[in-house]
């Protein structure tokens, strides 16, 4: 019976092609023939009867779901397992660590020269620097230059 209604489909599907490909709309017509193989192409591969299991189980376990107190129970025992991870923070990224604060003779050496001000040097009109090709990237550059990196 399934290999019937699904070859009654597919023709349906195929004249309304054929209808539309004779009016001329040509991409209305490949759409339609397109579909038109879907349901010839289900019953063929077998995942007719895959979805008709699926359903049937989806229907069995909603009809338990509303009549059996344990599957009510095992819901709201889940429930309480997400709200806890939640509250726990389970999603969040673990804070690092402040860095420790560097003694004043105990500075590396890239760090003793760095100022807190980038240094400018002048260029000749015309030319262009690494940092003109950066674009966006200069306040990253900037940074580094700071850290002494």
């Amino acid at each position: 019976m399934t290999a019937i209604v699904c070859m009654a489909l597919s023709a349906a599907g195929v004249v309304i092609a054929a209808l539309a490909g004779l009016r001329g709309r040509v991409r209305s017509a490949f759409r339609w023939l397109a579909v038109a193989l879907v349901p010839t192409g289900l019953y063929l591969t077998g995942l007719i009867t895959v979805f008709r299991r699926i359903g049937s189980a989806l229907a069995s376990w909603g009809t338990h779901l509303v009549f059996d107190p344990r599957v009510w129970t095992g819901l709201a025992m889940l429930g309480a397992a997400v709200l806890l991870l939640l509250a726990t923070g389970v999603g969040r990224s673990r804070r690092t660590a402040e860095p420790k604060p560097v003694k004043a003779g105990k500075q590396p050496k890239a760090a003793q020269g760095a100022s807190s001000v980038p240094a400018v040097t002048a260029r000749p009109a015309g030319q262009k620097s690494a940092a003109d090709d950066l674009g966006d990237f200069s306040d990253v550059e900037e940074i580094l230059k700071r850290r002494g990196i």
